[in-house]
């Protein structure tokens, strides 16, 4: 979004209405605005109500320029304090925004109930709403309002995550679910008629996670040789973004999405020349070396993951401290020093306790201390 859609010209008339925010959840100085507003899923974009400092609307996401200026809308609106509609809306985002989404689900149902599908807001709840299912782990919910919502969303930027989320919902489902593989299908046909569709804009985001989607659709139907398939299909789209950027800040954007493709395609050292630029080009930047030891952790090349790991742990701060801990652990298990991997597991327990609230999760020290374990 930085790299892509904030450098948008289109969004300069905007200014006077908005005062423009960035907070980076991974400093301990911004624990206390985290506490406040929980940041759940990267990125995640907020319009916070000034008077009472409580949040209007959220978006989780990816979004293009147009579907942005369509959130800053709705999020003036919510902040407007309307009724009837509005105010349905409002206090379905309030709810959304403090993260109760058991509570939203429903909110975003009854609004949903009064809106056309042609309506401004109608695809922000749509997506907002499936969300929340996704987030309830009602997956039959999703499903449903996946397969319900998308005719009308079909040629509109919003259609990557209905036919993707709808499909992840349905792959979640119990094996013996009834009408699983159906709805599989279905979504399968979707996500391919939405990355074929060029003439609907789509963030590169969007797109390389539908990618993904059905690479675990092939892998989910025990079919190795369509999911190597659909990969190359991914990384090529991704290359071709990738030629087309202009930036190196946009071009080391795409790197998480290419590197999954790559990975995907049975391709992973492919990601290391890239990696190495963008390293070169942002030297203060923790992420490309511990991309590069992950790499070179899957290709067993344990002296040059060692090195990666440690610039990155140079460079890494907050909570992401833990997760090039973790790496450093599986490459000494990897390479047979279990002693040194479980001291770096406790090492990365330590840390994680040691954190901030707002910055520190008790799923994420519970799942490590069970890493732990297994030594």
């Amino acid at each position: 979004m930085r790299a892509f859609v904030f450098t948008d010209r289109a969004l300069a008339k905007h200014a006077g209405q908005f005062v423009w925010l960035s907070i980076d959840t991974e400093k301990a100085g911004n624990a206390s605005f985290v506490q406040r507003y929980p940041i759940r899923a990267w990125p995640s974009f907020y319009v916070i109500d000034p008077v009472h400092e409580t949040i209007a609307l959220r978006w989780v996401g990816g979004a293009t320029t147009s579907q942005l200026e369509k959130i800053l809308a709705d999020g003036a609106r919510a902040v407007g304090g309307r009724s009837g509609l509005e105010e349905a809306l409002a206090r379905a985002d309030r709810l959304y925004g403090e993260g109760k989404y058991g509570e939203a689900a429903p909110a975003y149902r009854d609004a949903l109930g009064s809106l056309s599908p042609k309506a401004p807001q109608y695809a922000r709840v749509v997506e907002s709403l499936l969300f929340s299912l996704q987030s309830t782990r009602d997956r039959a919910g999703c499903v449903s309002l996946a397969r319900q919502a998308l005719p009308s969303l079909r040629n509109s930027a919003s259609a990557a995550n209905l036919a993707g989320s709808g499909l992840d919902c349905a792959l979640a489902l119990p094996p013996d679910a009834s009408g699983r593989a159906e709805a599989i299908a279905a979504f399968e046909e979707d996500a391919r008629a939405v990355l074929a569709n060029r003439a609907v804009r789509i963030a590169a985001d969007d797109r390389s996670a539908l990618y993904g989607s059905l690479v675990s659709a092939r892998e989910d139907a025990k079919d190795s040789d369509g999911a190597r398939r659909v990969a190359g299909g991914w990384v090529a789209d991704l290359d071709a973004e990738a030629d087309r950027v202009k930036t190196a800040e946009q071009h080391t954007a795409l790197d998480p999405n290419r590197l999954g493709a790559y990975e995907a395609a049975g391709e992973i050292e492919r990601a290391i020349p890239m990696l190495e630029r963008s390293e070169r080009e942002f030297p203060g930047d923790y992420n490309p070396p511990a991309r590069l030891a992950y790499v070179y952790l899957k290709l067993k090349r344990y002296d040059d993951a060692f090195a990666a790991s440690r610039r990155a742990l140079e460079r890494v701060y907050g909570p992401r401290r833990i997760r090039v801990l973790t790496t450093l652990a599986d490459i000494q298990k990897g390479c047979g020093d279990a002693p040194a991997a479980k001291t770096t597991l406790q090492d990365a327990i330590a840390f994680a306790e040691s954190l901030p609230a707002g910055q520190r999760s008790e799923e994420t020290i519970a799942s490590l201390k069970k890493k732990l374990e297994l030594f």
